[in-house]
């Protein structure tokens, strides 16, 4: 029997802390994950979805993009995986009697683990203007409050439709659709404030904005090296990936700037001897200090051009371009300036230089480590230099690894869900459905919250996330929320962004991943594209958690039948009758999706095209792929300052937080803790077990202060500190964004110490 959600917020004052571990999954993991279910779902019920999990007759993972192989686990999922699924087949329910209940500024002193423990909304719901408390709606009149405001817009760039990694190919694709012939590119979407670095990066250097290995590809190399990514919590299925690796003999090398437990041993807990033992995954450690990736790449570029017969001079010559103008560059590179920017020894670099030269077959993984600073397109430019350097691109079991956060967010981005489409994405989608697209660029994510807080967009759409708790700088963002005229949200369930509101406010309840689908012409299965450019099918397998709820691609089709009205052409009731449509307009748009309905009906689905990994061919702008040659920067922290990295704890998935504790970091019963190396912590005066005030410094002078965190004294490395978001967004500039991706900079934010 499923377990109540809790009445009253629970205590985070006085959070327990312990000796980090050193080893991840095991015994623990598997108890963990069964006690959460069993909360969520009851016994049955557990045992009936999470044997669908990642299967290819069941529904993908709500939870992380990593890839399934071609023979599956009957268990094919993971610790956190399997909380990303509790928490959506709950039993628990969220009512319109609840929201009677509890007014809107009940809900917005909540915090984001109470609201996402109530379960699944039921209702589409409804707060009018000067309203203290949502109540229940037509679906019927939900979309004409929603045609009202849009069609009262002055011009249609006044509209955002943001999407969330969680959302199909087929809703991402219709909603791309419909706001584009409303008229706007504003499609802003959870990728730019994650892996937006690396679509840019990869872009320009190799001309393909994804990774360019297979799961195959992982378990072939001769040398991973894993930089700024914590796996063990993340994405932890990767690291049965990692342990098949080290199996076939392949070398690990870790860089960044906290040991992670999950990269020290995986107790793998598909085997008893994997349970027992575990496997070591790291062969070598560099603990890096914040931000200064990009000074460790281009002093090993320089070592590996000095070397003799370390570089691929046959692919340099034939597939590149830029080679002597980066050489140049790289040959400046200096030890004593990258020894201060990385904190690392010579021995150590040296250790990874050799590994590196004796590695035929190297795979570069990265996460937000690497994406979320100033100079991170810079950095992933210098990850891409060192695989060129050595042709280690379209070879196999080599390659870029950028590792995708949520189950579809590259999908998202396949289907079109970009304020900065490509010319031929316009005219294919033009052709096919006889609209003309704008062409002018539209906002991203942070110049969105600059235009709500200037007042130059008064509608926000949110197809599902949770964008208040997702982005930076809270003040500054929930008061730009606020000025809307009209805020809506797709959701499963509650999160902030519900508390947060225009001076209207709509909350559409959808099916989840876990939900059987039912239209008009059937049965219906949706689509995903996971982090390795592998679309396959995912099919539901619950009852919906109400008779009111509508699937996310039905959303999209009646909002467009009732802001677009007749004008339109497109046949948005056959979309919402069968996807198979969909799939076929999608097949006639999308490069690499020809036969779309069959390839995605063959279990296991099929891999899109990808030419440098394919072909050694490289869409870029010169043909070849690119070196290049960006001067070197790490960040500069003022004497009695640190440097603060923001991430997740073990019991979060991006913003959602299945529960208080941080099991693999010691740190029980609480969230708002700062992590900090004792050396530093000496010398600024900082007992472990005090409370502090962090305080951000950045250029506008503006005081952004996040109260009463408890220190603890952590193996960091010096210099840095860790804390978890979404509890530290607010210490980010909305203007502290990375060069180019305009990512905002949540690794990279300068701290101070009060006495709380």
């Amino acid at each position: 029997m499923a377990a109540k959600p809790p009445a009253g917020d629970p205590i985070q004052d006085a959070p327990q802390v312990a000796p980090p571990l050193h080893a991840a999954a095991g015994l623990p993991a598997i108890g963990h994950t069964l006690r959460i279910a069993q909360q969520q779902m009851g016994v049955a019920r557990t045992a009936r979805t999470l044997l669908k999990v990642n299967q290819k007759d069941g529904f993908d993972c709500p939870g992380c993009a990593w890839p399934e192989g071609d023979k599956r686990h009957t268990a094919e999922f993971c610790e956190n995986g399997a909380k990303a699924v509790a928490e959506e087949a709950t039993l628990r329910r969220v009512t319109p009697e609840f929201f009677a209940a509890h007014p809107l500024s009940d809900l917005a002193g909540r915090s984001g683990y109470w609201l996402g423990q109530q379960g699944r909304i039921t209702h589409p719901m409804y707060l009018p203007e000067g309203g203290d408390r949502y109540e229940a709606i037509t679906w019927e009149r939900a979309f004409e409050v929603i045609a009202e405001e849009l069609t009262a817009l002055d011009s249609p760039d006044e509209a955002l439709f943001y999407t969330s990694g969680r959302t199909s190919n087929e809703a991402a694709f219709l909603f791309q659709l419909f706001a584009r012939e409303f008229g706007t590119n504003n499609l802003p979407d959870c990728s730019n404030m994650c892996h937006e670095s690396s679509g840019s990066a990869l872009t320009e250097t190799i001309g393909v904005g994804k990774g360019s290995v297979s799961l195959e590809d992982l378990h072939r190399a001769d040398l991973i090296i894993v930089a700024g990514q914590n796996p063990g919590t993340n994405h932890p299925r990767m690291l049965s990936a990692l342990e098949k690796a080290k199996s076939a003999g392949a070398k690990i090398i870790s860089v960044n700037p906290l040991p992670e437990a999950g990269m020290e041993r995986f107790k793998n807990p598909q085997s008893p001897l994997g349970m027992l033992k575990g496997t070591a995954l790291n062969d070598l450690f560099l603990q890096i200090r914040i931000g200064g990736d990009q000074a460790l790449f281009r002093l090993l570029n320089k070592l590996v051009i000095e070397a003799d017969g370390a570089t691929d001079e046959d692919f340099i010559r034939e597939h590149t371009h830029g080679y002597e103008e980066f050489a140049a560059a790289a040959k400046e590179a200096d030890w004593a300036e990258t020894l201060t920017a990385t904190g690392l020894t010579r021995p150590e670099i040296e250790h990874a230089l050799a590994m590196i030269l004796a590695s035929e077959r190297t795979i570069v993984c990265w996460a937000m480590g690497l994406t979320q600073h100033k100079h991170s397109v810079a950095t992933i430019r210098e990850v891409v230099n060192l695989l060129l350097l050595r042709g280690a691109i379209g070879r196999p079991g080599a390659g870029v690894c950028p590792v995708r956060g949520h189950s579809n967010v590259q999908g998202d981005r396949t289907m079109g869900i970009f304020e900065r489409p490509a010319p031929a994405f316009l005219d294919a989608l033009d052709r096919e459905f006889g609209i003309t697209s704008p062409r002018h660029h539209g906002l991203d994510v942070v110049r969105s919250i600059q235009a709500l807080r200037d007042g130059r967009a008064k509608v926000l759409f949110a197809m599902g996330g949770n964008f208040v708790a997702a982005t930076p700088d809270t003040h500054v963002t929930e008061a730009a929320i606020r000025r809307a005229r009209l805020t809506v949200h797709v959701s499963t369930k509650l999160n902030r962004s519900h508390a947060v509101t225009g001076r209207r406010a709509l909350i559409l309840p959808t099916l989840g991943r876990t939900d059987k689908d039912v239209q008009a012409a059937g049965r219906q299965f949706v689509t995903v594209e996971d982090s390795m450019g592998m679309v396959h099918a995912s099919r539901g397998n619950l009852a919906p958690a109400g008779p009111h709820l509508l699937s996310e691609p039905a959303i999209v089709a009646r909002m467009a039948r009732a802001v677009l009205g007749r004008a339109s052409r497109t046949p948005w009731e056959e979309f919402e009758r069968d996807y198979a449509t969909v799939r076929d307009r999608i097949s006639r748009v999308v490069p690499g999706f020809e036969d779309f309905n069959a390839r995605a009906a063959r279990p296991g689905g099929f891999t899109l095209p990808h030419a440098p990994r394919d072909e050694r061919r490289f869409p870029t702008r010169t043909g070849r792929a690119n070196f290049t040659a960006a001067a070197v920067e790490y960040p500069r922290v003022p004497q009695g300052r640190l440097l603060l990295q923001t991430l997740r704890s073990h019991d979060q998935y991006n913003t959602t937080i299945y529960g208080l504790d941080d099991r693999y970091r010691g740190i029980t019963g609480g969230r708002r803790v700062v992590m900090v190396n004792p050396e530093d912590a000496a010398e600024l005066g900082l007992a472990d077990g005090a409370y502090t005030d962090l305080v951000s410094e950045w250029k506008d002078g503006v005081e952004r202060r996040a109260p009463g965190f408890r220190v603890v004294h952590y193996p960091t490395a010096r210099g840095c500190a860790a804390a978890y978001y979404p509890e530290t967004n607010v210490l980010v500039p909305l203007d502290s964004t990375a060069d180019t991706s305009n990512t905002p900079a949540s690794k990279s934010v300068v701290v101070r110490f009060e006495p709380a």
